[in-house]
């Protein structure tokens, strides 16, 4: 029985290092398909940076001799970025950040890009790519197919959008009271960390669990208010009666279910099996006692006898030489030895 539960645990262990060695792969992987994502993503906007430079310079150089670029192949996508500009690469979720400080419905400043210092209300979150959409800031004109605009109705060949700005590049503003003056002012907070107490929240609130805070003061930061979304009863609802009415007892005479169900469940003959048949206990069990047995007849032999025998006495020599405290005691012999050493000893000083 012993060599089976042996078996069964180096074969989950073994299996637990191939997972974490898969896991470690995964996120490896993850992390290279994310670079890729955002290299390839960094490389979009700076070739339309580049290209609309060399056309705004063309333009300059050409006056009215340069080429009319609204009209032609590209005429309705002139100066229109492509929708992949609105979809960040996601981040691995091992890198991810444990605590996102923002919500929409914060007021946040730029801190890069075109609308530098400009101050307005939040209003996505996004935390696959711990990116942020502020409202009337970061505008840009994109492309959208005619499928797309077909579906939504959009008469334009491109339309204005928020496009999304990472959390680094912005700042919280926060109304806090100056102790001097006894005045509310708005503060630009440079960090903020979150922290305990891990509150609930209504379902449906986009509202984060976590408490921030203004680092170096521990001044609580409170999240805008957000009403959860008012649900309708629909005629395909399942009633709140029929949800909560339990329709079974547990009960210790019987289990939930057959053992031959659990059998179905599982492999009956898995390595990684730790339940087992109890008449096939009871015959590892009795295997073990004979086991046990033959072992303890082989004392019976003359042979065995007498290795006890040896054993016994060699185990009583030791013990006659030990003192009271279990330490070994060294013979006349070995202690005349020493002694005329150290005479020697002396005397060659001497």
């Amino acid at each position: 029985m012993q060599k089976v539960i042996r078996r069964t645990a180096l074969a989950r262990n073994q299996s637990q290092r191939k997972a974490v060695r898969a896991a470690k792969d995964a996120e490896r992987e993850e992390f290279k398909d994310t670079l890729r994502q955002r290299f390839a993503f960094n490389r979009m906007e700076l070739d339309n940076i580049r290209a609309e430079r060399q056309r705004r310079r063309e333009d300059w150089l050409r006056g009215p001799l340069a080429p009319q670029r609204d009209a032609g192949l590209e005429g309705k996508s002139f100066g229109a970025l492509s929708p992949q500009a609105m979809n960040p690469p996601a981040i691995p979720k091992h890198l991810r950040r444990k605590y996102i400080n923002v919500a929409a419905g914060d007021r946040v400043c730029v801190m890069k890009g075109k609308d530098k210092g400009k101050i307005n209300e939040v209003v996505r979150v996004d935390a696959n790519n711990e990116t942020v959409m502020v409202k009337d800031l970061n505008m840009a004109d994109v492309y959208f197919p005619e499928w797309l605009n077909a579906q939504y109705g959009n008469k334009s060949p491109f339309n204005s959008v928020n496009l999304p700005i990472s959390l680094d590049d912005v700042r919280l503003v926060v109304a806090l009271d100056d102790p001097a003056t006894g005045q509310t002012r708005d503060v630009l907070v440079e960090h903020v960390h979150g922290g305990e107490p891990i509150l609930e929240r209504e379902h449906g609130t986009e509202t984060p669990r976590h408490t921030r805070y203004i680092t170096g003061e521990n001044i609580e930061i409170p999240w805008p208010r957000s009403e959860p979304p008012v649900m309708k009863d629909e005629e395909w609802d399942t009633l709140r009666m029929e949800v909560e009415t339990p329709t079974w007892t547990p009960s210790l005479h019987y289990a939930p279910f057959p053992p031959s169900v659990l059998d179905e469940l599982r492999n009956k003959f898995s390595k990684y099996r730790t339940r087992h048949d109890p008449e096939w206990v009871e015959t590892k069990k009795m295997e073990d006692y004979r086991k046990e047995y033959l072992q303890s007849r082989s004392l019976l032999t003359p042979k065995g006898e007498l290795m006890a025998i040896i054993r016994a006495k060699k185990e009583e020599r030791l013990n006659a030489r030990r003192d009271a405290n279990g330490n070994m005691l060294m013979d006349d012999q070995t202690t005349g030895f020493i002694e005329n050493f150290l005479k020697e000893k002396v005397a060659n000083k001497a």
